[in-house]
């Protein structure tokens, strides 16, 4: 079986490209990858979180000059990183612009040399559904975070290892890899 859409086909194409050539921060996504590569390819809608309990979500990890910004989810009551289900027809890495913007209330941009997925995380999702999480290094400004209506009230900077400290266990390996890159984007 493969993806309907040509398009759904394309982004699904570079992204196994991109984890079948990426070294795994920890075995958590060693493990990911590998699921990556055997469940999604073979999705008829990948990206449509009604078509099938296995889909692909896009995230970000949202550093800046004061470390990293995570909102404590208003559903799990965990401290993860921003992201969500990805529209019809957007590109992941959109997906993740749009979910940080509308769940901190920040202005977040990707890197100046264009979107940089750096982790992946499989993990269950609500209702029995399993996510594949797809995250990208976003940047952020000095602002404060400003959560929108209808979204967790709970959103801060935290400091590297304050966000070691509360973040999910499935969180870490991507501020491991967030923050590293982030030191060649610092002003």
């Amino acid at each position: 079986m493969s993806v309907a859409s040509p398009r759904d086909a394309e982004v699904i194409d570079a992204l196994c490209a991109h984890f079948r050539a990426a070294t795994p921060i920890d075995e958590r996504e060693r493990e990911s990858i590998d699921e990556f590569l055997s469940v999604v390819p073979r999705l008829q809608a990948p990206f449509n979180e009604h078509a099938d309990i296995r889909h692909v979500t896009a995230s970000a990890l949202v550093v800046g000059r004061r470390g990293v910004v995570l909102h404590l989810h208003k559903r799990v009551g965990l401290w993860l990183q921003p992201g969500g289900h990805i529209d019809d027809g957007e590109h992941p890495a959109d997906a993740a612009v749009r979910e940080s913007r509308e769940e901190l209330g920040m202005s977040v941009t990707h890197p100046s040399d264009g979107p940089l997925l750096i982790h992946l995380d499989v993990h269950p999702g609500p209702r029995g559904h399993r996510h594949f999480d797809v995250r990208y290094l976003l940047l952020a400004g000095d602002e404060d975070p400003q959560p929108g209506e209808g979204e967790s009230p709970h959103a801060r900077w935290f400091t590297p290892e304050e966000a070691y400290d509360v973040a999910d266990a499935g969180v870490r390996g991507g501020l491991t890899v967030a923050l590293r890159t982030y030191v060649r984007y610092r002003e």
